[in-house]
C-alpha cells in the first residue's frame, strides 16, 4: 500500500483542480478521509484476521463495494459537506475507489479484491511502479520507508500535483501553454 498520507494525493489534487465551489472544503475533508479508511482494515491482524481472508488487509474494505458503499452514505449528508448529494456521491466514490487503484500499483502484497463480494480474487496493475510501504509505523522511518516515499513523490503526488495544477489553470480560464510558450493571461498583462 502507500502510505495513508500518499492516499490524501487524488482527493486534494481533484479539489485543488476544481475549486472550492466545487469541492468545499467540508466535501475536501469528507474525501481525505473516504481515501484512507480502506486501510482501517489493519485492525483486522488485532482481531487475528488473516491478511489473505476476504475482511483481512486489501480485502472487502478496499473493493469497489465498499467505496460505493461509503458514498451512498455520504450522499445524505451532502447538505453538512455543503455540497448537492450528486456531487458528494460522485466525489466519495472517486476518493474511495482511489485507494485499492493506487493499492494496486504497488510491489507488494497479496493484491486487491476490487470485485468482492462478487469475487474474493486479489489483483494488481499491470504496472506495478509504487514501492509498497511497511505495514509497520517504525519501518516507515527506515530505509525502505524512504524509498517508499520517493517512489510515492514520483508516481503519486507529482502527477497529482500536476494535475491540480492543470486543473486549476483551466479553472481560470487560462489553458495550460505549451513548452516555450507563455500562457494566454501571461499574453494578455504584456
Amino acid at each position: 500500500m502507500p502510505t495513508l498520507i500518499s492516499h490524501a494525493a487524488v482527493p486534494l489534487a481533484i479539489g485543488f483542480g476544481l475549486g472550492r465551489h466545487r469541492i468545499p472544503p467540508r466535501l475536501l475533508l469528507a474525501g481525505v478521509l473516504a481515501a484512507i479508511a480502506p486501510d482501517l482494515d489493519v485492525v483486522a491482524f488485532r482481531l487475528g484476521i488473516a491478511y489473505a481472508d476476504a475482511f483481512g488487509h486489501r480485502g472487502a474494505s478496499h473493493s469497489l463495494m465498499f467505496a460505493l458503499l461509503l458514498a451512498a452514505g455520504a450522499s445524505p449528508a451532502a447538505p453538512l459537506l455543503r455540497t448537492s448529494k450528486l456531487t458528494s456521491f460522485l466525489f466519495i466514490l472517486t476518493a474511495a475507489a482511489s485507494h485499492p487503484l493506487l493499492d494496486m500499483l504497488t510491489n507488494g502484497g497479496l493484491g486487491v479484491a476490487l470485485f468482492w463480494p462478487v469475487s474474493d480474487h486479489r489483483y494488481f496493475a499491470p504496472w506495478q511502479v509504487i514501492e509498497v510501504s511497511p505495514l509497520s509505523l517504525r519501518r516507515v522511518f527506515s530505509t525502505q520507508g524512504l524509498a517508499v516515499m520517493r517512489s510515492e513523490l514520483a508516481w503519486v503526488w507529482v502527477p497529482c500535483a500536476v494535475a491540480a495544477a492543470i486543473g486549476m489553470q483551466i479553472r481560470r480560464g487560462d489553458p495550460p501553454a505549451a513548452p516555450g510558450e507563455s500562457s494566454l493571461n501571461d499574453r494578455r498583462r504584456r
